[in-house]
């Protein structure tokens, strides 16, 4: 297998071999973290998950994650059997166990708990949620910020929200797993997944951005994922008086744009270098840049007014 980057390349960090995690309620070593093979998550991929990142002690944007992490357990009718508040201190407690404040990824994951039989039924899981938290000291690397990432175009899609909805943070990634080896089979960093109608849609594992005379394009957010950063990026392109488009777009406009970057919680704004061989503009991103610092700024306003009270 050929070496590959992905938007979630990390600097090595030996502490991470020691890191505690959280298991329904108890703070272990990593070594002891285990859950049932009868768990619903393991068995059948039956859970919800949400990615934050902690900046000096404080979870970014943690309302909207939350709106997002909510919103995905009651449309699968999951009862998480804790409010905001508990999910707040069970990250609190976490990270106080591994002594962390800044450059951290959290990975909470919910399932609907230990199945009585390992069939689908999702009365068989009659046990209570599983709730596992990992936290690890993650600092994305910085060369892929003036290298950029290759894409290749996958043909696997992005399925209709009747079949399995995009929005919803699954356990279930098959689907993405399918169309990050179809674009590893093709060379490729990761696979831009096109929706149901062959509009340019996703990566396998972030939503994507190009930028066209100045102005900044992304999918209509119909098939894409329901992602926290892709809105702020929106947000900001609007209260900056950059022109930005929720629409339709095909390939021919992918291949020529100026620019093209992908948003996700870990990476932030990753720069794309290539789609299918094809270098993307002449490599000056200025517009990726300053979206980039508008970003960095919004998150660095968001830890000050959080830390002010």
């Amino acid at each position: 297998m050929t070496d590959h980057s992905t938007t979630h390349d990390a600097e090595e960090d030996i502490r991470n071999r020691d890191i505690k995690i959280y298991v329904n309620g108890e703070i272990v070593h990593r070594d002891a973290a285990k859950v049932s093979v009868y768990d619903s998550g393991f068995m059948l991929g039956d859970g919800i998950w949400e990615g934050m990142r902690l900046y000096d002690g404080v979870w970014a944007f943690f309302d909207e994650h939350m709106d997002r992490f909510f919103g995905s357990c009651k449309t699968i009718a999951m009862d998480v059997e804790m409010d905001r508040a508990g999910i707040a201190e069970a990250l609190r407690q976490t990270a106080a166990a591994n002594g962390m404040t800044d450059d951290v990824h959290c990975r909470l994951m919910l399932t609907r708990g230990i199945k009585d039989k390992p069939f689908q039924h999702p009365a068989l899981s009659t046990s209570g949620p599983t709730l596992v938290i990992i936290m690890e000291h993650s600092k994305p690397v910085n060369r892929l910020q003036s290298a950029g990432i290759s894409l290749a175009t996958v043909p696997q899609v992005r399925g209709l929200p009747n079949s399995q909805d995009p929005k919803l943070n699954s356990h279930s990634k098959l689907n993405c797993i399918i169309a990050c080896l179809q674009a590893e089979a093709a060379g490729a960093d990761e696979g831009l997944m096109l929706d149901p109608h062959g509009f340019v849609n996703t990566t396998n594992a972030c939503n994507f951005f190009i930028v066209r005379g100045g102005a900044v394009w992304t999918s209509t957010g119909d098939y894409c994922m329901n992602g926290v950063t892709r809105q702020k990026v929106i947000d900001l392109c609007r209260a900056n008086e950059i022109p930005v488009f929720e629409k339709n777009f095909s390939l021919y406009e992918a291949y020529s744009a100026d620019e093209a970057f992908l948003t996700g919680t870990f990476g932030a704004q990753t720069p794309v270098a290539t789609i299918d061989g094809k270098p993307i503009g002449d490599g000056d991103r200025p517009v990726t840049a300053q979206l980039q610092a508008l970003y960095k700024a919004l998150i660095a306003d968001h830890v000050a007014a959080k830390t002010a009270r």
